[in-house]
């Protein structure tokens, strides 16, 4: 099953390339899944038909989901929702107010990802297409799964073990309810929900795709992102630049523009360089409907094929040499000045920017030291030597 995820700027047409994408592969007799983490769920007006919460078919083969996070929270969270309520209950918080407090920040985000999870082990799709938040929104997510596995591993069993032992204790001396063992065990289920995830989206039947604009600030952002989707993991198999102005009769106005945006092109070409890119034109009218988005992803593609999947290896690989190994972590766009680097125990802390990765190190390499690192051609390489760490 093939997995393509679609995330770029705020309004750069991302959700219309994923919803064109989508209709191209039903088009070509592929069961297709096109779901939504976007809280904005621009693909019902995309396609002009109704979806919502659960898969409805728009077309032959062709379905669209909007995660409604509410509902999923209530299906999959029930543990964890009666627990903040009875707290917020005990702080004498409105029953009102509490219901709409007690939905955790980021939950539609992570809903998003558990519905992810199941549809893709459903078997009832050949291809699902994710139409992602903006890019923000999408690095914090992709990133969360490995966020919560370094707090599942290290934190919770002692707070699990320190309620367990101490709960009424506690209870009385915070007068407020101490989690039961049923909360604990949602947010098990949920750290291993999410391990699959990470797993089935850093695997090699999926990818994700940067759409973007060709305007300078865009540019920025997509570099940014394609930086910090390597770093977490994620390969990037193609770049779609949106809305490009043709040159042909061009007035003085729309000259103006294809003249800063070729300026732009070429630094695309650059960026990227390596990485397959699409082009589209700026169409004479918005495509809606699912015929009109088939052929902008037919304009787009060109006739090669959209699902192809990443020939690459992955951002993260390890090498053997005669006096250890190598970890090299693709990093386009960085120097060796921007990237933190740290070793704890058997991980390996990488930092860029504000962003930050525990790479658990192969048990080969836990008893080797750091011997040297360096960024080399847009990638991270560290060096591991025989001898105590």
């Amino acid at each position: 099953m093939r997995i393509l995820l679609f995330t770029g700027k705020g309004g750069v047409g991302k959700s219309t390339v994923a919803a064109g994408t989508a209709a191209l592969s039903a088009a070509a007799g592929r069961r297709t899944l096109v779901l939504s983490t976007d809280a904005a769920h621009s693909l019902a007006d995309a396609f002009g038909a109704p979806a919502g919460s659960e898969p409805t078919e728009v077309s032959p083969g062709l379905f669209v989901q909007q995660v409604d996070a509410q509902l999923r929270f209530e299906q999959s969270w029930a543990e964890i929702q009666s627990y903040l309520l009875r707290v917020l209950d005990v702080a004498g918080v409105d029953p009102v107010a509490a219901e709409e407090l007690a939905v955790i920040p980021g939950a539609e985000e992570v809903l998003a990802l558990l519905e992810l999870r199941a549809q893709a082990l459903s078997d009832a799709w050949d291809v699902i297409v994710v139409d992602c938040a903006p890019t923000a929104e999408t690095l914090r997510l992709l990133a969360l799964p490995e966020a919560l596995g370094w707090y599942m591993e290290r934190v919770f069993p002692v707070e699990r073990k320190i309620v367990r032992a101490l709960g009424p204790v506690l209870s009385k001396a915070a007068k407020v309810p101490m989690p039961e063992d049923s909360v604990f065990g949602a947010l098990e289920r949920l750290h291993a929900e999410l391990d699959e995830v990470h797993a089935l989206l850093t695997g090699p039947d999926a990818s994700v795709r940067v759409v973007l604009t060709p305007e300078s600030v865009v540019l920025a952002e997509a570099r940014r992102s394609y930086t910090m989707l390597s770093l977490f993991g994620y390969r990037v198999d193609g770049v779609v630049v949106n809305r490009i102005f043709p040159e042909d009769d061009a007035d003085e106005w729309r000259a103006g523009w294809v003249a800063a945006q070729s300026a732009v092109l070429e630094q695309v070409d650059e960026s990227f360089a390596g990485v397959p890119q699409w082009r589209s034109v700026y169409r004479v009218a918005e495509p809606v409907g699912v015929d009109a988005l088939r052929d902008l992803a037919a304009d787009v593609y060109g006739g090669s094929d959209p699902l192809a999947a990443a020939t690459s290896d992955g951002p993260f690989r390890v090498t053997r040499t005669e006096a250890g190994a190598v970890v090299h972590l693709a990093l386009p766009h960085v120097t060796r000045d921007e990237v933190g680097l740290a070793r704890h125990g058997d991980e390996l802390v990488v930092s860029v920017a504000s962003y930050r990765r525990l790479l658990t190190l192969p048990q080969g390499l836990s008893r080797h030291r750091i011997a040297g690192a360096r960024v080399v051609g847009g990638e991270l390489q560290v060096r591991f030597e025989e001898g105590a760490s």
